[in-house]
């Protein structure tokens, strides 16, 4: 595979034919390299000072999972509708789409019924919609709390350890990790799949307190805890562009 300096951009030939272009960036705070795909293209953050062949190295030691990343990307076919204020709509949520609706009142606040969800925005209207994102933003991690605390009563007791606190937030490429602190973190996106999908993830999370490493011994910890694995992380790799880039237009800008 070939590789060419484009400015801020690096272009990639693929070994299945074909130029993929890669955002390439160097990052103040960064201590590796580290490769990322989003609904808007493909980025390489390294430290400053990293010479140009380390970068070129490093993406094609990834050339493949880079590939299949931007497969998933391509199951979107159109782009979604921009969030508007007073314009009706819907989204996922909890794996089935539901209306989203908006209404005047005297404070900010969420409606929720079972196959609804109404934003109360009060006058004037000069800050409504970062409110509305605020709002939404809120109950998604409201929600995405409440399983969590029910499953990780059932969790804990078996595996005999425990997360030192849980941190909610959008999250570009990743769908959980885990830090050197023991937290968890969650891709504020899992509220809108399927709760068996979160489930998945947060068990993931969960086995990495004591394997840290993907290694056979890891998996075998994740089946033992949760046997549907596999259907639960092939659905997050089918759908999980599209929950992304759905979380993205309901509470873009909102800071995490």
């Amino acid at each position: 595979m070939a590789q060419q300096l484009q400015g801020d951009w690096l272009e990639l030939a693929m070994a299945g034919g074909g130029t993929v272009r890669v955002l390439k960036a160097a990052h103040p705070r960064a201590r590796r390299l580290r490769l990322t795909v989003t609904p808007k293209g493909a980025r390489v953050s390294y430290p400053h000072g990293t010479h140009p062949a380390q970068v070129s190295a490093f993406l094609r030691s990834h050339a493949d999972w880079l590939e299949q990343k931007l497969d998933e990307l391509n199951l979107m076919v159109k782009p979604l509708p921009a969030l508007r204020l007073g314009c009706p709509t819907d989204f996922r949520f909890r794996g089935e789409r539901i209306a989203l609706d908006w209404a005047e009142g005297p404070y900010p606040r969420i409606q929720s019924a079972a196959d609804k969800i109404t934003l109360v925005i009060p006058r004037p209207h000069s800050r409504a919609l970062p409110i509305a994102r605020g709002l939404l933003a809120s109950h998604l991690e409201s929600q995405v709390r409440r399983d969590v605390s029910r499953w990780l009563a059932g969790y804990v007791p078996q595996l005999g350890l425990a997360p030192t606190a849980l941190r909610i937030r959008p999250m570009k490429s990743l769908w959980g990790s885990l830090d050197t602190r023991d937290r968890i973190n969650l891709d504020l996106a899992l509220a809108l799949a399927p709760p068996v999908a979160l489930r998945y993830v947060l068990v993931h999370e969960l086995c990495h307190l004591k394997v840290r490493n993907h290694s056979p011994r890891f998996w075998a910890q994740v089946e033992n805890l949760f046997p549907g694995w596999r259907e639960q992380r092939d659905w997050l790799r089918q759908h999980g562009a599209i929950l992304k880039a759905e979380l993205d237009r309901l509470v873009a800008d909102v800071a995490d």
